[in-house]
């Protein structure tokens, strides 16, 4: 209710919510039948004290002249939540993605006989906001928790993890989560933008084949902050934040293997290694098919080897993955290479999304709010919650 007057348009104040549930006040005699002891007080009485058809005017009008027309570039988590979000209450948007599909690292890579969630491995909800909706989705059967056998491994030893933690994936895979989220929206996939016109407060959005799309009211970027950087130089007053953010690439390989592969783990942290997380994606609930891992390097060895040829990637990070668990593999019967560039944060800024109110322009993404699922979740959620809270009225057109 303080982020987005769910019962009006103007955010109601903590303190003011908890004033009606009786913080600052006391009941007082005699008692009410049915609801017990109250301070009572009339219509007629309220209206002595307020301008009643002035309040009921001012809670009735919508937060905006009308529908706002948002463009939000990048359909990953936190891009693809501003726009649930926003769509919820009752704005225009429309999602632009330069790929095939939306997600961004939340992807899953399907084959004939399985599956492989090469970017998100899972993730947790830790914070007291995200966990209602990880609730939800756990209701409507979008995710489920993998209770796989997760720990650390070390020169072909494995120690189980000390502290137990709540893991969540998607069903069947983890682009299920985007695909759940984007149900009803407006996504424009393949479509690269390339450049912003501004003409007074709206906006306009150039692809990379020269298309014209707009005119907007408001523009969310959720790319890599590299890419926003580029993208808005001159544009907003955000840019010179984002030079402080450094993303690491991670480099990933697929493993299928025709026969199990008798490990004791199903996930694993690994030290000491070319390789920093093994996971037996097939031991996910809804996965079927063949025997599959996914192996991701670690931060240096994938910048050092940024780019290195496919072929060598697998070759490296299979063996590391064998030289780590002490034993040989069986032979993988397919094995693909993928090349996440903008992986990982070396330090969130932590403050959940960047806004320009007056150029009417946003970034959001993971790098706002953590590295974690949860953070690009409530970066997108910040995001929303920046346009709506605002009230910004919509620009005459």
């Amino acid at each position: 209710n303080h982020r987005y007057a769910i019962d009006g348009s103007d955010p109601n104040s903590y303190a003011g919510i908890l004033w009606c549930l009786g913080l600052f006040d006391r009941p007082f005699k005699p008692p009410r039948p049915i609801i017990g002891t109250i301070r009572p007080r009339s219509t007629r009485s309220h209206a002595k004290r307020l301008n009643l058809s002035r309040y009921v005017a001012r809670i009735s009008r919508p937060a905006a002249d009308g529908p706002l027309r948002v463009a939000i570039i990048g359909a990953g988590i936190s891009g693809m939540v501003a726009a649930r979000t926003l769509a919820d209450h009752g704005h225009q948007v429309c999602v632009f993605e330069k790929a095939r599909g939306f997600g961004g690292r939340l992807a899953t890579r399907r084959i004939e006989s399985g599956a492989f969630d090469h970017g998100a491995q899972y993730f947790t909800a830790r914070d007291t906001r995200f966990r209602p909706w990880v609730d939800s989705w756990r209701q409507m059967g979008v995710v489920q928790r993998w209770k796989g056998r997760i720990g650390v491994l070390r020169h072909g030893q494995f120690r189980d993890e000390r502290e137990r933690h709540e893991r969540f994936v998607a069903l069947p895979g983890m682009s299920a989560l985007a695909g759940h989220l984007a149900s009803g929206l407006t996504v424009k996939l393949n479509t690269a933008i390339r450049r912003i016109r501004k003409k007074g407060p709206k906006m306009t959005l150039i692809d990379a084949d020269g298309g014209s799309w707009g005119d907007y009211d408001a523009l969310i970027v959720s790319t890599p902050p590299v890419q926003a950087a580029q993208l808005l130089a001159g544009l907003a007053p955000l840019t010179e934040q984002l030079e402080t953010v450094v993303m690491t690439p991670c480099w990933a390989v697929m493993l299928a293997f025709a026969e199990p592969v008798c490990l004791p783990f199903d996930g694993a942290f690994v030290h000491d290694a070319e390789i920093a997380w093994a996971a037996r994606n097939s031991s996910k609930p809804g996965r079927e098919g063949d025997e599959c891992w996914v192996l991701h390097a670690g931060a240096d060895w994938s910048q050092a080897n940024i780019s290195a040829e496919p072929e060598t990637v697998i070759s490296r990070l299979s063996a590391s993955f064998s030289t780590a668990a002490g034993q040989t593999l069986p032979q993988h019967r397919l094995a693909i290479a993928h090349r996440w560039r903008y992986a990982r944060v070396q330090q969130p800024l932590s403050i959940g999304c960047l806004w320009d109110r007056q150029s009417r322009i946003g970034i959001c993404g993971d790098w706002c709010h953590g590295s974690r699922i949860e953070g690009a979740y409530l970066s997108g959620a910040a995001m929303a919650g920046q346009i709506v809270a605002h009230q910004m009225p919509a620009a005459p057109g």
